[in-house]
């Protein structure tokens, strides 16, 4: 497979970027789970016992105080989200780019064209994961009454209704557009960089997705604590809205309580961007490389087929023009598996096989 095909895949391979985008979304999400626990503990207006100091003083007394398997409490809820989540995210993103590419804008526009189709790949994105999200950040709380996922899922339910789970959807719309856009111009940005021939990098796609996600995660930070209690609802705290989470916040902790979590939210967005590229990246590669090995299997079946009917076709004309009495006719040429016929006006019909 070229460069071309990788980097511009067609619009028909959606089950590629889906299965691709399914395997980045679980990868992300598990691997940095643990990290994920000890940034929602440290943006909770209450943190109780389990919370305060830096990213390893949190999870050293989750698992202190809580067990082992504290960290990462809730993970069930987010490989259920993920999964489809970022299939629809992935594939969104990859055929509204391709689309908005093929336009024929100028290049200026591009880094526009990315962010753009990002912001629409989040809306969706977002519609399958805050359920989840809501779920994942009570069972992360610090004495949490939710042992299961299902528990919290029907509790949650049966006490506050469908749209607790829908509650931070607006204000996880308006951090994630702004940073899906940063996210996304800014590792296109660093592919130009480290990889300017846009060919399968897997150095280049985690350097990349690392600084990209950094750079997000810093300016999106105010907006993921308010989401953080708008999803818990913890300690009394009732937010009922984006509004109000901002006023709660600045009402515990002034300026500096809309920055709580800032460290582990750059240290756990950095890999997890890194993994989720790299991971997305390879599966693409791999599985549109095995889809071009099955088509090349069919199409040398088809080639071998087609060359038995040239060489009877080629016979059968080469025979019809000796018996008109024609001249010797001209060497043909074989540049691939199509053929057609060229009546010549000066001289007998000859047979030309060109590239289909």
């Amino acid at each position: 497979m070229d460069i071309q095909d990788y980097e511009s895949l067609p619009t028909s391979s959606v089950a590629v970027h889906m299965t691709a985008g399914a395997f980045a979304g679980v990868m992300e999400h598990c691997i940095m789970y643990p990290l994920d626990s000890a940034k929602t503990r440290m943006q909770a207006l209450i943190p109780g016992p389990g919370g305060g100091g830096g990213v390893g003083d949190v999870l050293v007394k989750m698992i202190r105080q809580e067990g082992f398997s504290r960290p990462i409490r809730g993970m069930g809820a987010v490989v259920v989200g993920a999964g489809p989540a970022h299939a629809l995210y992935f594939s969104c993103y990859e055929f509204l780019k391709n689309k908005m590419m093929n336009q024929r804008l100028p290049s200026q526009f591009n880094h526009l064209v990315y962010g753009a189709a990002g912001c629409v790949a989040t809306v969706l994105h977002d519609g399958v994961m805050n359920p989840a999200e809501v779920v994942k950040q009570r069972l992360q709380m610090y004495n949490s009454p939710y042992k299961t996922v299902t528990s919290c899922m029907r509790h949650v339910y049966k006490t506050e209704g469908l749209y607790a789970f829908y509650r931070s959807y607006t204000t996880q719309l308006a951090m994630n557009v702004p940073f899906q856009c940063v996210h996304f111009i800014a590792y296109e940005f660093g592919q130009s960089i480290t990889n300017p021939d846009h060919s399968y990098n897997p150095r280049a796609h985690v350097i990349s997705g690392a600084m990209a996600g950094a750079i997000a995660a810093a300016t999106t930070t105010p907006l993921d604590v308010c989401k953080t209690v708008l999803n818990t609802q913890q300690g009394g705290v009732q937010a009922q809205g984006m509004v109000d989470a901002f006023k709660q916040v600045y009402r515990f902790g002034g300026i500096q309580g809309y920055f709580r979590g800032l460290t582990a939210r750059i240290i756990y967005q950095m890999p997890a961007t890194a993994i989720c590229w790299s991971t997305y990246e390879f599966f693409k590669y791999a599985l549109h490389s095995r889809q071009d090995d099955t088509h090349g299997l069919d199409a040398n079946d088809g080639i071998n087929g087609i060359g038995q009917s040239q060489a009877i076709s080629s016979s059968s004309v080469a025979a019809s023009a000796v018996a008109a009495g024609a001249t010797s006719p001209r060497s043909n040429s074989f540049q691939g598996a199509g053929l057609y016929f060229n009546n010549k006006t000066s001289g007998p019909v000859l047979l030309e096989v060109t590239r289909s």
